[in-house]
């Protein structure tokens, strides 16, 4: 099915450049069917059919890009129908996938090994370095390197359940909201024109109270189950015993990373105004020239990591593997979903256009928060992000800018609350099955998102009444 699909998209390319953009004032609300078919599919699949969904979720991307691709092709002209194809992929799907391979292979091959005791002190710090680095790293990156030293460290405590729901809390999803780098729904925007300082500077003070807020409660929380509870640690091992100094394996690769921090920093800041037409999408050349070296930088990492590095991390594909399987259908699905927001209250979408705008014509920025968190929650976050980015606005500078506040609010909801749920962000469901690979019985589904309505909704119910009224 794969090579069929592949077989039709480049018998479409030859006369893509001469395609249409698809308007979305004349798209019915069932061209969106796709792209909320594949969203529930990833949201109850795993659930329902857990292992059809592990065998075949490839094919059900596919299957799903298929049923908007064709019927494009029949309504609108082949020309139309590969355009969108060749701008999704050219012009988002490539630079997101591959910024996000480069950080998980990277993060993939630093193994910290060493003796750490999991005290609540220790617990909390480890917590506040994987949340700082996350900005730097990516939430993937940084749930990757620490969630197996969080579980060493803990390996001797009974009540561990809590410290890996608070990981997902801090690490793997609010920990990203400084930098386009930590988390795909800003490099989404980063890609869409925002600056990539703007995030640090805009939302800077909601991430501070997320941050502390969340460290604050998990060190109350983890110091009543270590000493409340009666739990023991083993007695502090000598210094010089082998294997307790903290020390670091395949150390090379923080170059690396500080290489791919500097390639997003070029193409964010290095315009030098050459382009090329490629069926009809411009790929700029300060894009070409990061994504090539970002693939480089991989290349670099699995040649020069001591094996005994991505052996203690347990490395594998499959994580990265699964995203980029689905993204690709997202990115495709979601076209004509952009174009209707775009049309505004003229196209298919006039509703959601409505909800979060306000009877005086301006953006709702509440609702714009709790809209693109609350989808955020469930049909993952980089995506929800670019559906309410295009219904703001979809005009990077003008949302930097006079609707400041609107992207602030969209940027918010969807990097913390994609903490709602194991599938609200990427990394959430990576971090639970090493959990469990290692013998934490994590929380169900809902199990989890008891402990989100407990801890994360009045701290974004505050959120709200601070930044957002």
């Amino acid at each position: 099915m794969h090579k069929k699909a592949l077989a039709l998209l480049i018998a479409f390319l030859p006369v893509a450049a001469q395609a249409a953009e698809l308007e979305g004032a004349q798209l019915s609300i069932w061209w969106g069917v796709p792209f909320i078919g594949l969203l529930l599919s990833i949201a109850l699949g795993p659930l329902l059919a857990p292992t059809f969904w592990h065998d075949h979720f490839g094919k059900i991307s596919v299957a799903w890009s298929l049923a908007f691709v064709l019927p494009c092709a029949l309504e609108f002209g082949v020309p139309t129908a590969a355009a969108g194809v060749v701008h999704a992929f050219l012009a988002e799907y490539f630079p997101f996938i591959i910024l996000l391979t480069a950080l998980f292979v990277v993060a993939g091959g630093i193994c910290l090994r060493g003796h750490l005791r999991g005290t609540p002190a220790m617990n909390t710090g480890l917590l506040a370095l994987g949340t700082v680095l996350a900005s730097l790293m990516g939430t993937t990156g940084a749930a990757m390197l620490l969630i197996r030293p969080v579980i060493n460290a803990n390996e001797n405590r009974r009540h561990t359940v809590h410290i890996i729901v608070f990981f997902i809390f801090l690490v793997a999803n609010a920990g990203g909201a400084l930098t386009p780098l930590g988390d795909p729904p800003l490099f989404l925007g980063f890609l869409k024109g925002v600056d990539f300082s703007w995030t640090f500077k805009n939302i800077f003070g909601q991430t501070m109270f997320m941050w502390g807020a969340l460290l604050v409660i998990f060190y109350f929380l983890d110091n009543y189950y270590f000493h409340a509870k009666g739990e023991e640690l083993p007695p502090r091992p000598e210094p010089a015993q082998p294997g307790v100094k903290l020390h670091f394996e395949g150390k090379f690769n923080f170059v690396l990373l500080a290489i791919v921090v500097l390639l997003v920093l070029m193409s964010g800041f290095w315009k030098p105004g050459i382009s090329y037409d490629i069926y009809g999408t411009k790929v700029a050349l300060q894009d070409l020239l990061r994504d090539s070296l970002l693939v480089l930088v991989i290349l670099a990492s699995l040649w020069l990591t001591p094996k005994a590095a991505r052996d203690g991390n347990d490395f594998s594909w499959g994580p990265i593997l699964e995203v980029a399987k689905l993204f690709a259908g997202i990115f495709v699905t979601i076209a004509p979903v952009i174009a209707m927001l775009r049309a505004g209250e003229h196209g298919a979408f006039g509703l959601v256009v409505s909800a979060v705008t306000g009877a005086d014509g301006q953006p709702n920025n509440a609702m714009y928060f709790w809209a693109t968190g609350v989808l955020s929650s469930f049909l993952d976050n980089a995506p929800t992000y670019l559906v309410f980015f295009n219904t703001a606005s979809g005009d990077a500078l003008e949302l930097m800018t006079k609707l400041a506040a609107t992207l602030a609010a969209i940027s918010c909801g969807a990097v913390f609350m994609g903490a709602n749920s194991y599938i609200g962000n990427a990394p959430n469901l990576m971090v639970k099955a090493i959990a469990e690979e290692r013998g934490i019985k994590m929380p169900s589904f809902f199990g989890y998102m008891a402990w989100a309505c407990v801890v994360l909704l009045p701290l974004f119910a505050v959120m709200t009444l601070i930044f957002f009224r």
